[in-house]
């Protein structure tokens, strides 16, 4: 990839001084994306970070969209060149065994202070055209390369289910970020064996067959107009970020006026907390409704895992992404990260059960429940996917790369 035309700097580019400004400019704005989220990112804050003064830095970025279209495009290069490093490599399982290798040694790297992260592409679709356009170009090649990483498929049904595999592939890889903080460096190398067990042979036991038994979370009630404005403002901060979703775009996407937004809440954060809560308390009602539905861990995981993903793939839908985190104040955030671990934990807890019945792998239950909140949380990117299939196969077709591993081909014959 390069950096898009209307992002190139000066002339001065040659000279390695220029070069090594810009890069620690770039590195900082990352820094403040992550946080912050791009629109949140301000020059006087970037150029704070690396001790120069606002002038300074556009000196080498004119705009802050420029600024910040260089930082996803930095992003969008770094990860085709470690796909281009795993392809390099005979066979699927083994270039996606390279792919989370390479993904586990940066993310050390930055644990370590030897390197900064790149910066999350949550806001890229809240992008100004024509940098939106060219960003989501390099998106949708790095996709392309990652659906690759599992060879040539042989029908159109394949080509689905790659999808589906390289959907889910990166996003743990960008999913690690956030919850490996809670292990020490000498632990990464297990949670890398651990992580790839799960990718290898999934997360079903011997025998264990995909039949979930859909769960009814609605008991009959209405969607309320409060239900109606929450579902409304989730979509559009899924597809925006949160700072892209304005309370203007979010009041006319339901035809009301601002006045009528402040009358549901006091302030946009509040908006954001409220979608949190509704997406995770749908996912705990699965939960529930699955354990109170009894049979095996298998079937009540799958059950809740297949209504979940039902969700995210339907009109009714969709739960709120992780990726509006960055830009929360960081005690709120902190408090929807712990909120999302105790879920994961139940999760675990009903692996841990499974594992002890049989009916679950022997797996470790606290790595593969995050690999699962990554599948469904994101399963929301993928409804146009979905809806090129009945829904059954669309959510046997993503479930299967956890289910059963990223390398099995049983969903076809469904």
């Amino acid at each position: 990839m390069h950096a898009p035309q209307n992002v190139r700097p000066p002339a001065e580019t040659g000279t390695k001084r220029f070069q090594a400004k810009r890069d620690a400019i770039l590195a900082a704005a990352a820094e403040a994306i992550n946080e912050q989220s791009a629109k949140g990112m301000t020059f006087a804050d970037v150029a704070r970070r690396v001790g120069l003064n606002t002038t300074s830095v556009t000196y080498y970025f004119k705009r802050k969209e420029d600024l910040a279209a260089a930082c996803f495009d930095q992003t969008l290069t770094t990860l085709l060149a470690m796909l281009d490093e795993a392809l390099q490599l005979p066979t699927p399982e083994q270039r996606v065994e390279r792919f989370l290798a390479i993904n586990m040694e940066r993310l050390t790297r930055i644990r370590t202070g030897e390197e900064t992260d790149f910066a999350i592409l949550s806001d890229l679709r809240a992008m100004e055209e024509p940098l939106k356009a060219q960003l989501l170009a390099g998106w949708r090649e790095v996709f392309r390369k990652t659906r690759s990483l599992f060879g040539t498929p042989q029908s159109r049904a394949h080509t689905d289910l790659n999808g589906a595999r390289a959907h889910v592939l990166l996003e743990n890889s960008f999913w690690l970020n956030v919850w490996l903080e809670r292990y020490g460096i000498d632990q990464y190398p297990r949670v890398e064996a651990r992580v790839m067990e799960v990718f290898r042979h999934g997360i079903a036991g011997p025998g264990q067959r995909w039949s979930p038994a859909p769960l009814d979370l609605t008991h009959g009630q209405s969607t309320s107009s409060r239900e109606s404005f929450l579902l409304a403002a989730t979509r559009l901060i899924n597809e925006l970020g949160y700072r892209g979703a304005s309370v203007q775009r979010i009041a006319s996407e339901l035809n009301v006026t601002k006045g009528s937004f402040y009358h549901h809440l006091d302030a946009k954060d509040d908006l954001v907390i409220e979608c949190y809560k509704r997406s995770f308390g749908t996912i705990t009602d699965a939960q529930r409704e699955a354990d109170d539905q009894g049979g095996s861990h298998w079937q009540r995981l799958s059950s809740t895992l297949a209504t979940l993903l039902d969700i995210q793939f339907s009109e009714r839908g969709p739960l709120l992404r992780t990726t509006a985190l960055s830009g929360l104040p960081v005690e709120v955030r902190q408090t929807m990260i712990d909120r999302s671990n105790r879920i994961a934990r139940r999760f675990a807890g009903t692996m841990s059960d499974g594992i002890a019945e049989g009916s679950i792998r022997a797996i470790d239950p606290l790595v593969a429940s995050q690999i699962l909140m990554a599948l469904q949380n994101a399963a929301f990117d993928m409804r146009k996917w979905a809806s090129t299939m009945p829904s059954d196969r669309a959510v046997a077709f993503y479930a299967s790369t956890l289910s059963f591993g990223l390398f099995d081909d049983r969903a076809l014959a469904g």
